[in-house]
């Protein structure tokens, strides 16, 4: 199994409690989520966030239906959380999300370690094309809502 790093990484202008209080919410995923995939959680909301929280999910890839099934494997609050697929179309996705203050924001950012079923073949036309579109819409997405929050009056 061969397994492949992809990170990111987005100032945003509030603090990392604020920052960290969204994504505590796993309402907010479809926010951040490509319309294309039609993403859907499935576990009932309000989910309470903490370590060992399942999360379950129904995606579109390519057309094809997918559940997917994650498991917060790490919880510190404002600071970080881990998330692991482990369910999905994934070989091993382990998503860490850090927030570090930063300029008078926070400096949220990804790294995600995965593999993937025939790496040779899905990889390179398929698989990172994909994760690299679908964090360049969370990031327009999280710039956009919270550039929009900052500019509102008090």
């Amino acid at each position: 199994m061969r397994v492949r790093e992809f990170q990111s990484e987005i100032w945003l202008p509030l603090p990392p409690d604020a920052l960290f209080s969204f994504f505590s919410d796993a309402a907010n995923l479809d926010a951040i989520t490509p319309p294309w995939l039609h993403f859907r959680i499935v576990t009932p909301l309000p989910i309470e966030m903490k370590q060992g929280a399942l999360i379950d999910y129904r995606l579109r890839v390519h057309g094809l239906p997918l559940r997917w099934r994650t498991r917060i494997n790490v919880w510190q609050p404002p600071h970080r959380f881990e998330d692991e697929q482990l369910r999905g179309p994934f070989q091993q996705w382990i998503h860490m999300h850090t927030f570090e203050a930063r300029d008078g924001g926070t400096l949220a950012r990804d790294h995600v370690r995965y593999a993937v079923p025939l790496d040779f073949l899905m990889h390179r036309w398929f698989v990172r094309p994909d994760v690299k579109k679908i964090f360049k819409f969370r990031t327009e997405a999280l710039r956009m809502r919270f550039a929009r929050e900052q500019s509102l009056p008090i």
